[in-house]
């Protein structure tokens, strides 16, 4: 009975999952798995995170390492966790990198490891000024965030005003398609019966007692991240590929 009392009094403290296993590791160097749930009941514990959110540029994928070199001026990291981007182009290419998360605990852990500028902020809720950035950053698959056809057209023309003239987006996404679980496929099949897009799935993260907030996460293919920028003032330039997974960033430019 009290142990339940525990846990109940913890899940009334917080709900945010990902940042304390990123508080876990960081400080208590405790092992942690980031443990996905989706809306259909899959479950998808990591064998990588959250030790990748904290991984130094020699062990990033090889999309990533050739896709920042894009990266340029005043740089905006969305969903930038434990900062290990944003760290990355402040210490190593001196560039102004100012990082936004969600997650309370991941802006702490972030603050700790050396990051001059992150603030506590949801991607949705982006409204800086006019020209405010000449580069945006999704890595991590981040560019998942647009979590859905409308959302990503609306958050695109956000960026479009935030950002200057020749600016920037490093977008990193896996293409959906590329899969031959059954219980990945079903679940595009419901979607595209609900008019959703095929990889346009509902998640939450699980740690511990702690249970994260349900949110939509926009898996796409190339060439519906093409797509996706039409109308926009945005193009996909091109695409950095993998050779051993759907993984693939896409450099998108203005119009």
């Amino acid at each position: 009975m009290i142990d339940l009392m525990i846990a109940k009094s913890r899940l009334k403290k917080s709900q945010d999952a990902y940042g304390h296993s990123l508080w876990d590791y960081f400080y208590k160097k405790q092992p942690a798995c980031e443990i996905i749930e989706r809306s259909d009941g899959y479950i998808d514990p990591s064998d990588v995170a959250p030790k990748i959110y904290f991984s130094k540029f020699e062990d990033w994928p090889d999309v990533e390492k050739k896709a920042i070199k894009f990266a340029k001026g005043r740089v905006l990291d969305v969903g930038c966790g434990a900062g290990r981007v944003a760290i990355y182009l402040q210490d190593n290419k001196r560039l102004d990198v100012l990082g936004i998360d969600l997650s309370l605990l991941a802006i702490r852990v972030c603050k700790q490891r050396g990051l001059r500028k992150v603030r506590l902020l949801a991607f949705e809720d982006v409204d800086f000024k006019p020209g405010s950035f000449d580069s945006v950053v999704l890595f991590g698959n981040n560019f998942g965030l647009f979590g859905s056809r409308a959302r990503a057209k609306l958050l695109l023309k956000k960026l479009f005003t935030m950002t200057s003239a020749n600016a920037v987006i490093i977008g990193e996404s896996v293409n959906p398609y590329e899969t031959d679980n059954p219980y990945h496929l079903e679940y595009q099949r419901i979607n595209r019966a609900k008019g959703r897009m095929s990889g346009q799935i509902r998640i939450r993260a699980r740690y511990k007692y702690y249970i994260g907030r349900w949110f939509d996460y926009l898996l796409v293919s190339p060439k519906e991240m093409k797509e996706l920028c039409e109308g926009t003032g945005w193009r996909v330039k091109r695409f950095i590929l993998s050779k051993k997974d759907p993984l693939y960033v896409g450099i998108l430019m203005k119009v």
